[in-house]
Formats: structure tokens, sequence, C-alpha cells
């Protein structure tokens, strides 16, 4: 096929020697499958950011590092350069994920590289050599069911040891290869210590896999993982190797509404100081 714009660097520069066809093209990228040498992976070109349909939400991005203090001034303020900055740091998500969770030993596409915008990795193929298929085209046994949910819910404990959460985990985000299944699409990847959402995004990517498997094997329905990671991340005891139960005893004390509304107030008031700290060293720096 003809070679596309933004494929065509890696080709100048030997990193693809041919596209073969495009394999599908979603609200976030276009991918390709390609060829690298004598293999054949897949090039996921992302559309640049007023193009795309799925929004960087500041709840996604919450508690991302920036390294670099005027970078994240700039972003701060959503200057053109600060803008920039966030979108190349929205980009650079999913390879820096993919690095981390690949070396921590969650099934993940394994990257190959990253240039001016586009994702070279694995090619996630099934049983039959073919492109794998998504989690919610597969018909599952009872038995395959329960495997691959307790495949899942391993990784998504590997994923939490080294401080990140999908964000957006559901059936349409994982392929299934010849060996289960294998998580896909991370940009938007949560990081667990700091970001204020990350519980609840654990526990909905949870009940998204719970919801999923449950229709194979409706036993899974009674279970709650999440509550149960979340308790032993919390508490400092998670690890890969974690033995869990599904079970989680729920608080059936009743909230002190005054209690909670008065931490609130003062988180609120924390934040007021700290920004104004911001501003006085950014007037200071000037």
């Amino acid at each position: 096929m003809k070679i596309p714009k933004r494929l065509q660097p890696l080709v100048d520069d030997g990193m693809v020697d041919e596209v073969l066809y495009q394999l599908m093209s979603g609200k976030e990228a276009e991918v390709y499958v390609v060829r690298c040498g004598d293999q054949v992976r897949c090039a996921k070109v992302y559309k640049e950011a007023q193009k795309r349909s799925f929004k960087q939400a500041v709840q996604y991005q919450e508690g991302r590092k920036v390294r670099n203090t005027r970078r994240a001034r700039a972003m701060g303020k959503k200057t053109r350069f600060g803008q920039k900055e966030q979108e190349d740091a929205w980009l650079n998500a999913e390879v820096d994920a993919l690095y981390r969770l690949a070396g921590a030993g969650v099934r993940v596409p394994q990257p190959h590289g990253f240039v001016d915008g586009v994702l070279l990795m694995d090619l996630v193929t099934g049983q039959d050599g073919e492109v794998a298929p998504q989690l919610g085209e597969v018909t599952l046994s009872p038995e395959q069911a329960r495997q691959y949910h307790g495949l899942i819910i391993a990784d998504v404990v590997r994923m939490l040891c080294t401080g990140l959460i999908h964000g957006d985990l559901s059936e349409f985000n994982v392929l299934v290869d010849k060996s289960g299944p294998v998580i896909i699409d991370l940009p938007q990847a949560v990081n667990a210590s700091g970001n204020n959402s990350a519980e609840q995004m654990l526990e909905r990517d949870v009940d998204n896999m719970r919801r999923y498997f449950g229709r194979f094997a409706p036993e899974l329905l009674n279970t709650d993982y999440g509550k149960e990671i979340w308790a032993l991340y919390e508490a400092g005891d998670l690890h890969p190797e974690s033995r869990l139960t599904g079970c989680f005893e729920h608080d059936t004390e009743s909230a002190d509404v005054n209690e909670l509304m008065a931490v609130i107030d003062a988180a609120k008031e924390e934040e007021r100081e700290r920004k104004e700290r911001e501003r006085d060293a950014e007037e200071g720096d000037d």
C-alpha cells in the first residue's frame, strides 16, 4: 500500500521496511501492520490533538511527573509551548507505560521505539497467526473465563506494583493471543500514588473485568478484587505474588459528615495556599 505520510520517516530511517495494511482507525490513533526485517509488527500513529475525540482529561493526567520545571509551569499556564509539552507528555505516557509494564512481566505488546508520534510495537496474534481478536469478540467457556480473569487480575496487581493503573480497562482494550489476554491502549495510564481518582479508577477497571467475565462464569460477579487490591496497596502490603481472595469486608459504620466536610475544607485551603506559593515563586523568578 501507499506509505502514509506519518510513517515515511520510519521507512526512511530503516525502522520499517514495508507498510502492509491499515489495521484500524480509532478515536486516538490509526494502526498499521508493517514489516520490519523478518518481523511483522504494528505502528500506532497518534492523531493530532485537534483530531482526537478522546479528551486529555485532567483526571487522568493528575500526578504525572514533569521533571523540567519550565515545562511544568508552561503546561500549567496553558501557553502555546505548554500545550505542545502537554501533548508530548500525553503521547509519551503510553510508551513509558509499555516499557515499564513489559519489564515487570505484564502481558502488553513489547514496544520497539517511538518516533514523531508513531509507536512501533509487537503485533499481537491469535491462535491462527492472524491479528488477535478483542476479548469482547471471544466466546469463553466458564473454565476459560475463570482462567483469563485470574490472569487479568494478576496483571492489574503487577501494574499497580509498578505504580500504574490502566484507567480505561475493558473487553475492548484487551486482545487474546494463544496464551490468553494481552492488555493494550495505555495513553491514559494513571499514576497510582499521585492521582486522587486512582482508587476509583482501579475499582472501575477491575469491575469492568468482573462484569465481562461474569457473563461466562457468574460466580465471578460475587467477587470484590478491586477493593481488596487497593486495601493491600494502601497498606504497603501489595506485591506481585500477593494471594487474593476476591473478598472484602466493607466498613458498615456511618460516615461523620461534619468530619468529612472539615477534611475537604482543609484540603481546599491547602491547595489555595500551594497555588499562592507557586504564583509568588513564579513572580520572583520574573
